[in-house]
């Protein structure tokens, strides 16, 4: 068997084998002009599927961006194939969203990807990643530090994008275009060691392979391996998530969590979706028997210990400050997604005072407005509906209704010119305007659904 057939044929058996697409279906082609896209075109080409190609030019190499795009251009006029290109300004693109040059390519040329096949039917984006690419990726998460999803390598399907060139090799890919007669283009900061994977494909690898010469065929294969544990790991891991954990409350429960067989690597998989390292992860456990009110960040996420739970919060939760209500009707944002809303009208016979939390009602006569919202304070007090005569803190109320830290800093408490609280919002109502007998017209406050 000669070398190209023997590429194809590794490359259809990788393609059954992890059901990548069918050759009915439509494909898009992510093309460098390197040597791994255009392989990857000129094999599915050969194969029989229907191809298209998209170029992106990221004009970060100066000439040779654009002798990659011409190139691209006239390859795929050769090939009768057509081609889509694209110019990003990705130094300014990554200045303006504070990534990386690496992850700013990454994130355009995907949604651009995106947008071609929504746009022209295209049913999968085909992507060049090989099996050397996969073996520096398990090596670059070992070395970072990593779970087991780390250790699988680059996985064949992510959603739209497949990559059929997984079970063939750098070498494999050369020889393949070499018997074609086939040329490319080469990527001058591939043979550069500034970032870490080039570090360990020009000398990392090389090292290893000096101590076993089948090193890359053999990583490769533990990886496949691995992704079969994986299955079965995240299987049995997702139950013990189920058990440990409220996904609507993002929270974790302490003691159900302490009784897992592993409770550490539960842990490790509740958090790491929400950004939180390793190290922060250890200190988050180390503190789970001890007292409440311990806070762990990071950019985007707060672990909070309260009582016998983990509560897990976004960082850009912000109060809403001090806000002044003359005269109702209003509605006023309370958190995102949340609002309040006030209005007056006139008491009829057949009205039913609310009993729900989200409600309350007062009798209007007795408020004198303008009425406050504001986050409550310690020293706060307010008399209580159904206590006559009596008062109560609110931080005793709070602490009553065994209110956990992040629900007490969102607490919202109305109150009226005379600085009396009048609503804890969401908990009790003020005995002194409650709605008698003698009540005319009625003062709603309701907490509701809304978008400001």
């Amino acid at each position: 068997m000669n070398t190209a057939s023997h590429f194809h044929q590794k490359i259809v058996a990788f393609v059954e084998q992890e059901s990548l697409f069918r050759p009915c279906d439509t494909l898009l082609v992510a093309l460098s002009g390197g040597a791994d896209s255009v392989a990857l075109l000129r094999a599915l080409l050969r194969l029989g599927y229907k191809c298209a190609a998209a170029h992106c030019n990221f004009h970060l190499r100066g000439e040779e961006s654009d002798r990659d795009e011409e190139f691209c251009r006239t390859l795929c006029k050769g090939l009768d194939v057509e081609l889509h290109v694209i110019h990003f300004d990705t130094v300014e693109y990554a200045r303006e969203h504070g990534v990386s040059i690496e992850m700013a390519a990454r994130e355009m040329r995907y949604t651009w990807f995106e947008e071609l096949c929504e746009e022209y039917g295209y049913t999968h984006v085909t992507v060049a990643h090989h099996r050397d690419d996969s073996v520096e990726t398990l090596l670059l998460n070992l070395i970072r530090g990593t779970g087991i999803a780390g250790l699988t390598g680059i996985r064949p399907v992510n959603g739209r994008v497949v990559r059929p060139l997984l079970s063939v090799s750098r070498a494999e890919i050369v020889q393949y275009l070499k018997a074609l007669g086939q040329t490319y283009v080469i990527d001058s900061t591939n043979l550069q060691d500034e970032y870490v994977r080039n570090k360990i494909r020009l000398h990392l690898l090389p090292l290893m392979e000096e101590l076993n010469p089948s090193v890359k065929e053999g990583l490769a294969a533990t990886a496949t391996r691995l992704r079969g544990v994986e299955t079965v790991y995240m299987q049995a891991m997702n139950q013990a998530l189920e058990r440990v954990m409220n996904e609507a409350e993002r929270s974790i429960h302490i003691p159900a969590l302490l009784s897992e067989v592993k409770p550490r690597a539960v842990l490790f998989e509740a958090l790491r979706p929400y950004g939180f390292v390793d190290s922060q992860i250890d200190d988050i456990f180390h503190a789970l028997e001890g007292e409440s009110g311990r806070r762990f960040a990071n950019k985007d996420w707060q672990v909070l210990k309260d009582r016998d739970a983990l509560l897990i919060r976004p960082n850009n939760d912000e109060l809403i400050p001090e806000i002044k209500v003359h005269q109702p009707p209003v509605k006023v944002a309370l958190t995102v997604g949340s609002c309040l809303q006030i209005k007056c009208f006139s008491i009829t016979p057949d009205y039913q005072i609310p009993r729900t939390s989200d409600v309350a009602t007062w009798d209007a006569a007795l408020v004198e407005l303008p009425l406050t919202i504001r986050p409550w304070r310690q020293g706060d007090k307010f008399a209580p509906f159904g206590m006559k005569g009596k008062k109560k803190l609110v931080s005793d109320l709070l602490t009553d209704l065994k209110l956990s830290l992040f629900e007490k800093e969102n607490q919202f408490v109305v109150t009226d010119a005379r600085d009396r609280i009048l609503w804890v919002v969401g908990r009790r109502s003020d005995e002194r305007v409650r709605v008698t007998e003698d009540t005319k017209e009625i003062m709603e406050l309701r907490i509701i659904k809304c978008e400001l």
